[in-house]
């Protein structure tokens, strides 16, 4: 199935994967690549330098600069924005922009701000409105301003205290690097 582009989209690149649905009002420039069966949401932006993987979903008001690499099945909520610049002014433009990557299945909530050069780990959950300001490892939940760790996250997306035990008292533990039921 070819990608979908709605008709007020402003979309330059061609190298959309199969499957793929460009909402009302985006703009993708010419040099970004996205993967098979992503949904970008309406007023969504993404720049040159980025790479989009497959199953990946945009929702509204979401900002993608250069530099930036989502992998697979990753969720991006509204209005959730990257950086690529540790030190910005006007008119002036680095000549490379630093990497910032989130790993597959990871998940970023509503006006989180993701900082230049992180990597959020695989399974991680970042909650809503949180400011990210360092790597974050796998499966781990990070909430506040600057963002600080608060628990795990399994790969079912059951949240977990910092003992890794759930609501229900249920005590897991880490088998290679992923939360588990023993």
């Amino acid at each position: 199935m070819p990608p979908s582009i709605h008709p007020t989209a402003d979309v330059q690149t061609r190298h959309i994967g199969e499957g793929t649905r460009i909402w009302q009002f985006c703009v993708v420039l010419e040099h970004a690549r996205i993967g098979r069966n992503c949904n970008v949401n309406c007023h969504v932006f993404i720049e040159n330098d980025v790479i989009i993987g497959d199953n990946v979903t945009l929702k509204p008001g979401v900002q993608v600069w250069d530099g930036v690499r989502l992998k697979d099945r990753v969720f991006v909520g509204p209005n959730a924005t990257f950086t690529n610049d540790l030190a910005p002014r006007s008119k002036r433009y680095p000549a490379h922009y630093v990497e910032t990557v989130v790993e597959e299945g990871a998940s970023i909530g509503a006006n989180a701000t993701i900082l230049a050069g992180v990597v959020i780990g695989a399974g991680a959950m970042i909650g809503a409105g949180s400011v990210v300001t360092k790597s974050v490892p796998p499966y781990t939940l990070w909430v506040g301003n600057p963002a600080r760790p608060h628990g795990y996250i399994t790969a079912d997306g059951v949240l977990l205290d910092g003992k890794l035990q759930d609501k229900a008292g249920r005590q897991y533990r880490i088998v290679e690097g992923v939360p588990q039921l023993p």
